[in-house]
């Protein structure tokens, strides 16, 4: 096996991890529509604030697996979050191993001394884990919701709700200039850390623009809610979804300021979201999203709206 460095923003990289990852994913999750370009880009892709690290394992001139890591240049000492493939047809045969000393190794030269991977929770998973002595930090849960299955009336009941003092404002592609700044400043409360991504400390107009160009590199165009009070121009509340040309759409963040919870809003801006974005895209069938299972607020949120979790994943932790 031959380890290389590739740049995840590159269109060759992709085109070589495609087969690969139709593969492997047809595999892990049969109930998802087929990879696409446009996921895979979204995946592998440089993200505003951070460095990206690919590195691919290569049989002759095959990919076997790939390992990708996120770096918060804001954190110079944090942790590359990422994740760690073998391909079906090359497991057990080293390409694991020899990835995840490459990460290690790459993460040394940056003075950087922990992996995070997060892996489909299974036998095999926790057995590779163990064999390279990595320890478990933590679990999410894949949520998806079918937009034309029940949860359809459960989300149309959500928005129906009237929900006094408060107003919605929806865009789709770039936020409007009169609501960037508000944008930005709500966006600044966001708390969890997402793999991969790097934790803007201090977001502005320029970093709310950075991140719709990215999102629009790989062929994904932001849908977002916003609540605002009734008579204010603050954003106090926002809920973002991504779609790309693929019947299943990604949510992204959810988000309420602190003094304006437990009102029903993260509830009534999401379900507008969901909807919304079926009506502009008829095509869409299917959204999923990831959650920490510690995050119990979101997890409750989701299956509240019809959402129903098809698989778990794990979060290995490996000292460089």
């Amino acid at each position: 096996m031959e380890i290389r460095s590739l740049d995840g923003d590159e269109p060759a990289t992709i085109a070589a991890l495609l087969p690969g990852f139709r593969e492997t994913m047809s595999m892990e999750l049969p109930g998802d529509p087929p990879v696409t370009e446009a996921l895979l880009a979204r995946l592998f892709q440089r993200r505003h604030g951070t460095e990206r690290i690919v590195l691919v394992a290569f049989d002759g001139g095959t990919p076997a697996g790939v390992l990708k890591l996120g770096l918060d240049l804001g954190d110079p000492g944090g942790p590359g979050h990422g994740s760690l493939w073998v391909f079906p047809g090359f497991r057990r045969r080293g390409a694991g191993r020899a990835l995840a000393a490459a990460g290690l190794a790459a993460l040394r030269e940056r003075g950087r001394d922990l992996l995070l991977a997060d892996a489909p929770r299974g036998v095999a998973g926790e057995r590779f884990a163990a064999e390279l002595g990595a320890e478990l930090i933590g679990e999410s849960v894949r949520n998806r919701l079918r937009l034309a299955g029940p949860a359809r009336a459960v989300l149309e009941t959500a928005v129906a709700r009237p929900m006094p003092g408060y107003r919605l404002v929806t865009w789709r592609g770039a936020c409007p200039d009169d609501l960037v700044e508000s944008y930005a400043r709500a966006w600044s409360a966001l708390e969890e850390r997402v793999n991969g991504q790097a934790r803007v400390r201090r977001p502005a107009a320029d970093d709310v623009r950075a991140r719709e160009a990215e999102a629009g590199r790989a062929g994904h165009v932001p849908h977002v809610v916003a609540a605002l009070p009734a008579h204010g121009s603050a954003i106090v509340a926002y809920a973002t979804l991504f779609t790309r040309n693929s019947p299943m759409a990604d949510v992204g963040e959810t988000l309420v300021l602190a003094e304006h919870r437990r009102r029903g809003l993260a509830t009534w801006l999401k379900a507008e979201l969901l909807l919304g974005a079926a009506r502009e895209n008829s095509g869409l069938a299917l959204v999923q999203v990831f959650n920490d299972t510690a995050n119990t607020a979101v997890v409750a949120l989701n299956r509240k709206l019809g959402f129903e979790a098809d698989s778990h994943w794990s979060t290995y932790a490996l000292k460089a």
